[in-house]
This record gives structure tokens, C-alpha cells and sequence, in this order.
């Protein structure tokens, strides 16, 4: 389970890295859904006046592909959870991102917002570079050509456009309180185990029982003075015994517990859906990382501030998914084929300063 969602973590870093889209709501999202035969050749979705192609729907997938297989090798391919296998979790975020991408370009034009002549410039340039960058059985297996590059380029520099338009004049002042990062140890007693699936199966109450009145003991050995480190690594089942979080961050009775503390004072036993904690306070303020979690309150209530926007706007979006073209649509499968430096071409010509997750 903790490797499918690491996993899963990954492809939305992976899209993020060069996009600061937030959200992963499907084509199929909303009430104005249309699937319809009316494609053109190649043709895998419409919404309203826009299209989207295999391949350009290939050169994001590819790329994602190689990039996952650099990190975790072929074999990577074989997970799955419930039924659902990681390429067809890969291939659903992909189809998302490129949605919304679509959606934010006719939102673009509802605020006349364009591509400057310097950037239209820039999205050549990176299109001329990547496309230079790929083998004849590349371009092949992806269908790709260099106008289509270029045209996914500036369709992604004029979606991070208009986000920055319309959170242009969002900027919060966030208070050292609201901020505030404090950092503690804890003891974990589960009250769970794991399937081989990696499912989670409760306790039965006598068992729950015995590991409250286990954790008990350890909290009035700790509370009595029992070295915490030493406590931690005896009995903790947390593979991680730190952690430094803010407001709104954790489980809300382990903050609230947290919150509570002073530096260097211990918790009596917090129940939470992962078992029984005893927690000592380390440090009630982290300057630095209080200031790093203002930068990321900052960037969380613009994205609400956009999501209010963009959600309005699709909602009212008629959209076409060609679902026999996406059904048949694959990873391939080549050793020829390991392009995966489209995103970092991106970042090359366009920075990343509207990266988010």
C-alpha cells in the first residue's frame, strides 16, 4: 500500500514538476459528458472547440512511462491495487492533466489572455530542441511531429498564464501562529494489521485492548522519566519516529494533542485510526519551517482561489471522450524508445516558478 501511493505520488510530482495545475478531475467530470463516434482520426477527446490527439497524449505518456521505469525499472508495471494496475493509473492522471491543460486554454480566451511574441518564441525553440532530441523510432512509436511539440508547449505556457492571472492579486498576510510548525517524537502502538494486499484489517476488541493497555504502560514509563528515544525504538510500530508538521497537517486528535504540549512534555495515550500514540513535544516553533509553511499556505489558497474559477467554468464545458481510441491506447514497449526529458526541456525555457503540486 505505503509503495502504490509513494508510487502514485510520483506521477502527480512528475506532471506538477512542470505545471502548477491542481486537481486530478477526470474528462468525464461534470453533468455535460458526450460520448459520441463524431472523432476525427486520432482523435481522443474534444471539449467544446479544442482537441486533443493520440499523440500528443503519447508524448506525455511516454515520457512519464521512462521516467518511472529510470526510478523503479521495468518491473514497475506489474503492481496493482484492487484490481486496477499502475499503467492504467498512470494513463488516468495523464488524460486528466491534459484536460485540464485544454479547459485552461479556452479559460485563456474568456480573459484574453495570449502568448506574448517572446514566448510563442520560447515554445519553438523547446519544441526544436526536444523534437531534435528523439530517435526515428521515437517519433514513430509516438506519431509525433514538431509543430505538435510546439503546440503542446505554448498550450502549457498559456495554461500556467492564465493561473497567474487569476491569483495575480492574491497574496495573504499568514501570521507566525497560523503558520506555526512545531516538531515531535511519537510512539505508535497499531491497532491494525495488514492483508497481503496490504489492506488494512482492524483488531478484533480484545485485541485493541491489549495494545491500549500496552500503550499505557509505555506512556507512564515515559511520563516517568524512561528515556523517550529508547521507548520509541523498543516498542514504536512507526517506521518514522519524527515529525514536524502545522496546522491542519495530521490526524486531528494527534494535532490537537500535539498543540497542546510544551517543549519537552509527553502526551497521555491519543487514539487515532492508526492505533495508540504517545507524543513528546520536541520543539513548539520551527522559524524555518514556519516560514516555508507560510510560502505553502500562500500557494494552497491561491489554488482555491483558482479551483473556484476553473470549476465554474468547466462545469458548463461540453466534452467529448472517444472511449474506444483510449481504451486501445498503450505504454510501448521498446528499448529504442527512452525519451523522457519533455518536462525538463519545459523547465529549461519556462522556469519553474509555477510548479505546485
Amino acid at each position: 500500500m505505503k509503495r502504490w501511493n509513494r508510487i502514485k505520488r510520483l506521477c502527480c510530482l512528475l506532471l506538477a514538476a512542470m505545471l502548477m495545475l491542481n486537481g486530478c478531475g477526470k474528462i468525464g467530470d461534470g453533468k455535460k459528458v458526450v460520448l459520441t463516434t463524431g472523432f476525427d482520426k486520432d482523435e481522443i477527446f474534444r471539449i467544446e472547440t479544442i482537441s486533443c490527439s493520440l499523440p500528443e497524449v503519447m508524448v506525455y505518456l511516454t515520457n512519464i512511462q521512462n521516467q518511472y521505469e529510470a526510478i523503479y525499472g521495468d518491473g514497475i508495471w506489474e503492481t496493482n491495487l484492487r484490481g486496477v494496475t499502475l499503467e492504467e493509473n498512470v494513463k488516468d492522471t495523464v488524460l486528466a492533466k491534459i484536460a485540464q491543460i485544454k479547459a485552461m486554454n479556452l479559460l485563456a480566451q474568456k480573459y484574453n489572455v495570449e502568448l506574448s511574441e517572446r514566448e510563442s518564441e520560447l515554445a519553438g525553440r523547446a519544441a526544436k530542441e526536444y523534437f531534435a532530441s528523439l530517435n526515428e523510432t521515437e517519433i514513430a512509436g509516438m506519431g509525433v511531429g514538431e509543430e505538435t511539440i510546439k503546440q503542446l508547449y505554448s498550450e502549457y505556457a498559456l495554461a500556467n498564464k492564465v493561473y497567474q492571472y487569476i491569483i495575480k492579486d492574491i497574496n495573504p498576510e499568514i501570521s507566525d501562529d497560523e503558520a506555526r510548525t512545531i516538531t515531535v517524537e511519537h510512539i505508535l502502538i497499531k491497532t491494525y494489521s495488514l492483508d497481503g494486499s496490504g489492506n488494512r484489517i482492524p483488531y478484533t476488541e480484545e485485541a485493541k485492548q491489549e495494545a491500549y493497555e500496552k500503550a499505557q504502560e509505555i506512556c507512564r514509563m515515559a511520563q516517568n522519566g524512561d528515556d523517550f528515544e529508547h521507548l520509541v525504538a523498543s516498542y514504536s510500530e512507526d517506521s518514522k519516529s519524527t515529525y514536524s508538521f502545522g496546522k491542519g497537517e495530521m490526524e486531528t486528535a494527534f494535532e490537537e494533542a500535539a498543540f497542546e504540549l510544551g517543549n519537552g512534555e509527553i502526551s497521555d495515550v491519543v487514539e487515532t485510526e492508526y492505533g495508540y500514540h504517545i507524543i513528546k513535544c520536541i520543539s513548539t516553533f520551527n522559524r524555518a519551517e514556519t516560514d516555508a509553511n507560510k510560502v505553502k499556505i500562500v500557494e494552497q489558497r491561491r489554488q482555491e482561489v483558482f479551483s473556484q474559477e476553473y470549476d465554474v467554468f468547466v462545469d458548463g464545458l461540453t466534452r467529448n471522450l472517444n472511449q474506444e481510441l483510449w481504451d486501445s491506447v498503450t505504454f510501448l514497449h521498446d528499448e529504442q524508445i527512452k525519451t523522457n526529458s519533455f518536462f525538463q526541456v519545459y523547465n529549461t525555457y519556462f522556469g519553474k516558478s509555477f510548479a505546485t503540486e
